[in-house]
């Protein structure tokens, strides 16, 4: 009982803060609450605050953050990935690949660690501040790690939605070129919102169907990353490797949650408050890395993640315009 009142000071404390942030985000999709959670949590990091705040705040950064990603899987209808079909498949895999490729080869040349580059190109590649979060306990990545791949993947988002548009209308893209192509190049469903509706409402359907498929892609990449990290630790540390030990088990509840919300005919209205629940726990996550963040490294080290970053988004985008002109047509 003394422990878990232990935690539920900071995670109380992290509640309060998360509530404006979350407000303040839904009256400014663009920016979005998880920033917002970010950067008044970093503010708040100055405050020399009490000890017993320390473990609810921690708890909140590990393991609240993988309940939440079982509760996103509320949002996920499987019936919308068979809609968009194999080209949307074929078209993911490549942009995938391409990005992880890129995030791969430029942190070695720039010399990043692996940890931030891992979670910069997830979170270009997949689903932006929803995978880095599904990530982050995965490969033990810090506080300082996840700041820097959530304000780097931030930036590029609300550049692309306001971007988007325009490129898309100054090269004259189908509906169905537009939707697929802020689908996938876009990261934040917010953005993928902004940047597909203010082009069409065909695209704009198109390419939040394309982004939540998108989504599903952080059961295999948590896996694969789960055991490439424990390999590695064990042979670090010379211990024996368990798969029961590495394996991210809240990504079962994610698989759950999205068969549920898919063939259990529950109410509309509490898969929606089941995945809103899941996004606003994100935030209290992301106010809890806030505080553990030293501003002054963050803003001393940015160049290079934010190098990778663009980097990442630059190949994610030209990728999915390549392979829906060059390799698409074919199927």
């Amino acid at each position: 009982m003394e422990e878990i009142i232990n935690k539920l000071y900071g995670i109380i404390f992290t509640l309060i803060i998360a509530i404006p942030a979350w407000l303040i985000g839904n009256m400014f999709p663009i920016i979005g609450s998880p920033i917002l959670g970010i950067l008044f949590g970093m503010i708040l990091a100055f405050w020399k605050r009490p000890n017993y705040l320390n473990e609810g705040i921690i708890y909140t950064s590990k393991k609240l953050l993988q309940y939440s990603i079982i509760l996103m899987g509320f949002s996920m209808n499987l019936f919308n990935v068979f809609k968009v079909g194999k080209q949307t498949v074929v078209l993911m895999i490549f942009t995938l690949s391409a990005s992880l490729v890129t995030a791969y080869v430029i942190s070695k040349l720039l010399k990043i660690n692996n940890k931030t580059a891992a979670l910069i190109g997830i979170g270009s590649s997949i689903c932006g501040g929803s995978a880095i979060a599904a990530t982050a306990p995965v490969i033990n990545a810090n506080d300082q790690e996840v700041a820097h791949s959530i304000s780097t993947i931030f930036l590029f988002n609300a550049i692309a939605a306001f971007l988007f548009p325009l490129i898309g209308h100054l090269f004259n893209m189908s509906n169905e070129c537009f939707g697929l192509w802020s689908g996938t190049a876009v990261n934040d469903t917010s953005s993928v919102v902004a940047a597909g509706y203010s082009y069409s409402n065909t695209a704009g359907n198109l390419a939040v169907i394309v982004k939540l498929t998108r989504t599903l892609a952080i059961v295999p990449t948590t896996l694969l990353l789960a055991i490439y990290t424990s390999k590695k630790e064990t042979k670090n540390k010379k211990v024996s490797y368990s798969m029961i030990k590495i394996f991210p088990w809240f990504v079962l509840g994610f698989i759950a949650a999205s068969v549920i919300n898919t063939f259990v005919p529950f109410p509309a209205g509490v898969t929606k408050f089941l995945s809103q629940t899941g996004k606003f726990i994100i935030v209290m996550a992301m106010v809890s890395v806030g505080l553990n963040t030293n501003i002054r490294e963050l803003v001393q080290n940015a160049v290079k993640p934010i190098f990778l970053g663009f980097m990442c988004w630059i190949v994610l985008s030209l990728t999915s315009l390549g392979v829906q002109h060059f390799i698409m047509s074919i199927f």
